[in-house]
């Protein structure tokens, strides 16, 4: 079962995701809240699996609740989606920074929602490739400031080109089809690079990605030897 908490500061909004949600059998909805002081005790007292919030609410907004649940060990396994009015903006990007999952809009079809809170609930990060695409576009806008050390505290080379991959918008089995390697290698790849880079999630992964300067706009996508390629998913 699927535990989920919905944080949003309009009652209309929370009843019409939880109407969506109530209709799932591997999904339940434990708790609501209307802005992200009250979300935060909700979470330690309920542990959800998934948290919806939305970014603008009174008293605290999502992205500090956001940045509080990440920083909690305690919270490790509560994924947290954003929900927004507006797609990808200044505020969805300091959500991503400060440890969200991904983010949802407000106005996404309800099969694509149940499916988006069934993949955060996995842990898997909702960045879709056309999500991707857009932070590329911001990063050659605003190109990031520094690279990562290459030191033995750094990323091994093929964890640079997993990360590289997962920065593309490739799944793990994409990853692992286009290095020639297995999928379970492809996981360690990336999990060693969230441990070594401290990212919460894959999705933080792909922002540190970016920022750190370790894939640019201009950075080819690593290609295995004997690869036919891999597709988006």
């Amino acid at each position: 079962m699927i535990r989920v908490l919905l944080v949003d500061d309009q009652p209309l909004i929370r009843s019409g995701f939880r109407a969506l949600l109530d209709l799932e059998d591997d999904i339940e909805v434990v708790a609501e809240a209307a802005d992200g002081r009250a979300c935060l005790a909700l979470v330690r007292e309920r542990l959800p699996d998934v948290v919806l919030i939305d970014i603008q609410m009174p008293v605290m907004d999502g992205i500090e609740a956001t940045r509080r649940i990440a920083a909690d060990p305690a919270l490790a396994g509560v994924h947290v989606v954003v929900l927004t009015n507006y797609g990808l903006d200044e505020y969805v990007f300091d959500a991503l920074r400060a440890g969200a999952a991904g983010f949802l809009v407000k106005d996404i079809l309800p099969e694509d929602f149940l499916h988006a809170v069934r993949v955060a609930a996995r842990g898997d990060a909702l960045l879709a490739p056309a999500i991707t695409r857009k932070l590329i576009d911001r990063y050659v806008t605003q190109p990031p400031p520094a690279r990562l050390g290459s030191g033995p505290d750094g990323l091994t080379g093929r964890e640079r080109e997993a990360v590289a991959l997962a920065a593309y918008g490739l799944s793990n089995d994409e990853i692992a089809d286009r290095l020639v390697i297995s999928p379970a290698t492809a996981k360690t790849h990336i999990n060693r690079a969230m441990a070594k880079l401290h990212a919460r999630d894959r999705a933080q992964l792909v922002v540190l990605a970016y920022e750190s300067g370790l894939v640019t706009p201009s950075t080819p996508a690593p290609r295995g030897p004997g690869s036919g390629g891999a597709r988006h998913a």
